[in-house]
């Protein structure tokens, strides 16, 4: 089973480059990686020069902006024919020696799974244990860096949603991953038993969703990241006393997350979940800042 890995990227090279160099040693000539380049398309081109070659293939393409919409112009840029695994790492996504070999390991009997995410305080997210099924509470920790997914099934769940994530053209600034699983849940409940959740050590690293930002930047991301997982609780039917539990819980995201983030963060959590929940905005921009 050969990997396609896709990354959309706004052409960030400093940490495009530090994803390639942690992928140049690791690569199998039948791996294929696709940038898609929503922005700074020629800087994504000869960045990606520098480190093609036979056992390292590198297709760049563009696409509309949106995370969502390069993900899935990067899949239909994979060469047809036969199955892939699919990973979906970000631009600032880097690869741990050995960690691509772990993945592979898991490849030939892995259907749909997930993996851990780190960044500078941690896994981003607990995992369950691997016997465990994929259901509509668990779902919520795998993320988009995270997910992993052959092409045949990716392709007969229609792909992600263009109208959720970061940059899509609507409000709904974060769950396409969720959203993709969700409908796997639904679709395909023998792939949802099977599910395989890989072992803690096996791992990529990211950074946290807060560094960089101002106040003001953090917070608007907080409010369109909860706007778009509000948006899903109502899209996909969970109980009442869970949208309410959810939406209010968004409250105390500051507390839990100390680290990064201040008691007050908490609020703007909650109007994003809120707003999402209600189908409409209060005011505001309505997209995610841009880094």
């Amino acid at each position: 089973m050969n990997l396609g890995l896709v990354v959309s990227t706004l052409g960030r090279t400093e940490p495009l480059e530090r994803l390639l160099r942690s992928l140049s040693a690791q690569v199998r000539p039948d791996d294929r990686l696709v940038l898609v380049a929503q922005d700074h398309l020629a800087e994504v081109e000869r960045l990606a020069e520098r480190f093609r070659g036979d056992a390292f293939v590198i297709e760049v393409t563009t696409s509309p902006r949106g995370a969502s919409r390069g993900r899935n112009a990067g899949v239909a840029a994979l060469p047809p024919g036969g199955d892939r695994l699919l990973h979906f790492p970000n631009d600032t996504t880097w690869f741990p020696d050995g960690s691509l070999d772990a993945i592979r390991a898991e490849a030939s009997v892995l259907e749909a799974g997930a993996l851990t995410v780190i960044d500078e305080h941690g896994p981003k997210f607990t995992l369950p244990r691997d016997s465990s099924p994929l259901d509509r509470w668990n779902v919520w920790t795998v993320i988009e860096m995270g997910l992993l997914i052959r092409r045949s099934v990716f392709e007969e769940l229609g792909g992600f949603d263009p109208d959720l994530g970061t940059g899509a053209p609507s409000p709904w600034q974060a769950g396409e991953a969720t959203d993709l699983l969700l409908r796997l849940i639904e679709r395909r409940p023998d792939l949802a038993r099977a599910f395989d959740w890989l072992p803690p050590d096996v791992a990529v690293g990211g950074i946290a969703d807060a560094r960089g930002l101002s106040a003001t930047e953090r917070r608007r991301k907080l409010r369109a990241y909860g706007r778009g997982l509000g948006r899903l609780v109502m899209r996909h039917r969970y109980p009442w006393w869970w949208r309410l539990a959810f939406v209010f819980g968004g409250i105390a995201f500051g507390l839990r997350h100390r680290t990064t983030n201040t008691v007050a963060d908490g609020w703007w959590v909650f109007l994003g979940r809120a707003e999402g929940m209600l189908g409409r905005t209060i005011g505001g921009s309505s997209t995610a800042v841009t880094r």
